[in-house]
């Protein structure tokens, strides 16, 4: 649904689209949209269309993946990861747990969310790790036995100013 706000000020017309102040919600769920997710499966199917019938486009092939939801119809969802693949995936193969992908090689993994903070681990560039929370600046990932922040900047799987706890 794509409202329009009308605002007459100061004998000026001004439109704008509602989207900026109210978040579009998921027909099936009433969650928001869009909004990211994980691979539950350790292989799932992405098609062309919502149902069995429609040709397989892409298959995803790394558990724990995050990947954004941008539909829901049913029992199936529309998905895309970070390159923007994707299609329709039924629901039982993703879970709601929130992971993150590492965008730049060797990002420092620090003790606390600062920039001058002991660094506890090096990760690489493609590494798939879980959050346990995140600041709007930070979050803080589980990954290779080792806990700690990084900046949100560097990692894909969460929306910039998201907090979670």
């Amino acid at each position: 649904m794509n409202f329009k706000l009308i605002v007459v000020a100061a004998g000026f017309l001004l439109t704008t689209s509602l989207s900026a102040f109210a978040q579009e919600r998921g027909p099936e769920t009433n969650l928001p949209l869009p909004r990211f997710v994980s691979m539950k499966a350790s292989e799932g199917n992405a098609r062309r269309g919502p149902s069995l019938t429609h040709r397989i486009d892409w298959v995803f092939t790394v558990k724990d993946q995050p990947l954004e939801i941008t539909a829901e119809h049913g029992h199936w969802r529309r998905v895309r990861d970070r390159e923007g693949a994707g299609g329709w995936i039924h629901y039982s193969l993703l879970s709601g747990v929130r992971t993150a992908l590492v965008e730049k090689d060797m990002l420092d993994m620090r003790a606390t969310p600062d920039g001058t903070a002991m660094v506890v681990a090096h990760l690489e560039r493609g590494v798939v790790a879980q959050i346990d929370e995140c600041r709007p600046e930070w979050c803080k990932l589980k990954a290779g036995g080792y806990r700690g922040w990084v900046p949100k900047s560097h990692i894909w799987g969460v929306k910039e100013g998201e907090v979670l706890e």
